[in-house]
């Protein structure tokens, strides 16, 4: 039986440096107590007891190999940046790093593609596509996480509205199975309906199947020109009531975000960082991307004229690099923002029917409230993925603090699931939503996510304990 898991010894981790480096391998108290948790360390803090960083797929497919053989747990991780308790080491085991393998290959111009290790950053794919004069669309707001790990959790971001998800984006895989195998799933076509899609599986499977060592990506030709628009409104709720009417325009905006007026001056006062529109209780940010100055014109005066038909107190327009880098800039700081204005922060991260985000809205600030607790929702409102950040304030105990957001969070998930929606929209299971999933999934989906796990890892020692709970006594 897979559990309890072996306990690592000096024999051990004597084979680890074996297979790589006494340079490259650290072992318990060695071992930076930044890899005990990732961005949300609500969600567990768990030593390794040996973390090593890997250089190439042989060197991960031999400590795959030593690891299935031995019954030792390995965990994945690249840059840390998740926000679901994903890359922790629940059981002990191995942290296995492939923050060395960012190999970013040249450019295929022919099939419009990149391929990079999974160490690459996010930050560096995008502009080593920018510099061939193509685009990598897919933008979650942390920029410095690795490729690999935005695959693995099949990343979102800002301009999911236009351009979709990371998975629109993955042409195909290279990874090692937990027994040490390396595959390949798919390849660089176009299209594909041979035998089952087992690489959009792999996609957002949050490191618990395989391990990706390489992976190529669709990328398009880059827009020529692009706009924001900031449109401000007396309340949230009206703010939310524009998204479905810019979505109606027969012009598909690149992203569509809204914040409260409270958060962003939590970024101003936190983090000194100048928002440029100074009214309005919320605002709605609108962009546009256009391959002509006359084709982005007429989105955006579209877009002006509907925001004061529909109750915007004014429509600023960011037409400047400059300006919109404002702009943008204090939306991706709002986490950073909201750590540095609290003692502690909890995230519901639903996704609801486009219909429905403003009596989410309303609703997520009354349930919240209701348990005293300082509410704060944001998000990518354009595709129904409402961020809604509990904010602890110094005067609650951790008791307090803990019984809160389990009461808010029950409910507002409850919320989601009768407006059509979903648990997560795009930070995942990880270990910090798994008391909440079989909510969403049903008892039949759970056991279908079982046989798919054991079907890939009969032994249970690739990320175990997260986003499925399988129990084997």
């Amino acid at each position: 039986m897979p559990y309890p898991y072996k306990k690592m010894t000096q024999e051990d981790f004597d084979k680890i440096i074996e297979i790589t480096d006494n340079e490259r391998v650290w072992v318990g108290d060695e071992i930076a107590k930044e890899y005990y948790k990732d961005e949300m360390p609500e969600y567990g803090v768990f030593p390794p007891e040996l973390y090593v960083e890997v250089l190439n797929k042989e060197e991960v497919s031999e400590i795959m190999k030593y690891a299935y053989e031995q019954n030792i747990p390995v965990v994945c991780r690249g840059a840390g940046t998740g926000l679901a308790g994903g890359a922790t080491c629940k059981y002990g085991g191995i942290m296995l790093s492939v923050m060395r393998m960012n190999k970013i290959f040249p450019v295929d111009h022919k099939n419009q593609t990149i391929t990079a290790q999974p160490g690459a950053l996010l930050i560096d794919i995008q502009a080593a596509a920018k510099e061939e004069g193509l685009f990598y669309p897919p933008d979650p707001g942390e920029k410095t996480a690795s490729i690999g790990g935005n695959v693995i959790t099949n990343a979102g971001g800002m301009k999911a509205v236009r351009y979709g998800l990371t998975r629109d984006f993955v042409r195909c895989i290279e990874a090692v199975m937990p027994d040490g195998s390396i595959m390949n799933f798919s390849s660089n076509v176009v299209k594909n309906t041979t035998g089952f899609d087992v690489k959009d599986l792999v996609i957002g499977s949050e490191g618990i199947l395989c391990i990706l060592t390489e992976v190529t990506l669709k990328l398009l030709p880059a827009p020529t020109c692009s706009s924001t628009l900031v449109m401000p409104f007396r309340s949230l709720e009206e703010c939310a009531d524009m998204v479905p009417k810019v979505l109606d325009l027969p012009f598909v905006p690149t992203a569509i975000e809204f914040l409260e007026r409270e958060l962003i001056d939590i970024v101003e006062r936190s983090l000194h960082k100048l928002f440029p529109v100074k009214h309005g209780e919320a605002v709605l940010i609108v962009m546009y991307d256009a391959s002509s100055k006359e084709e982005l014109d007429r989105a955006v005066e579209a877009a002006a004229e509907a925001a004061l038909e529909n109750g915007a107190l004014d429509c600023n327009i960011a037409g400047t690099p400059e300006r919109a880098a404002s702009v943008w800039e204090v939306r991706g700081a709002i986490l950073e923002g909201m750590k540095a204005d609290s003692v502690a922060q909890e995230e519901c991260d639903v996704v609801v029917p486009r219909s429905e985000i403003a009596e989410y809205v309303k609703q997520a600030k009354k349930i919240a409230s209701a348990h005293g607790i300082r509410v704060e929702p944001c998000g990518h409102c354009g595709d129904g993925n409402i961020h809604t950040e509990m904010l602890r304030g110094p005067e609650m105990s951790d008791e307090e603090w803990k019984k809160a957001t389990h009461e808010s969070l029950t409910e507002l998930y409850a919320l989601s699931k009768k407006l059509g929606g979903q648990l997560s929209g795009e930070h995942g299971i990880g270990n910090g939503r798994l008391d909440f999933l079989e909510e969403f999934a049903g008892p039949r989906m759970i056991e279908l996510y079982k046989s798919i796990k054991r079907a890939f890892d009969d032994k249970l020692i690739l990320n175990p304990g997260k986003m499925i709970k399988i129990d084997e006594n």
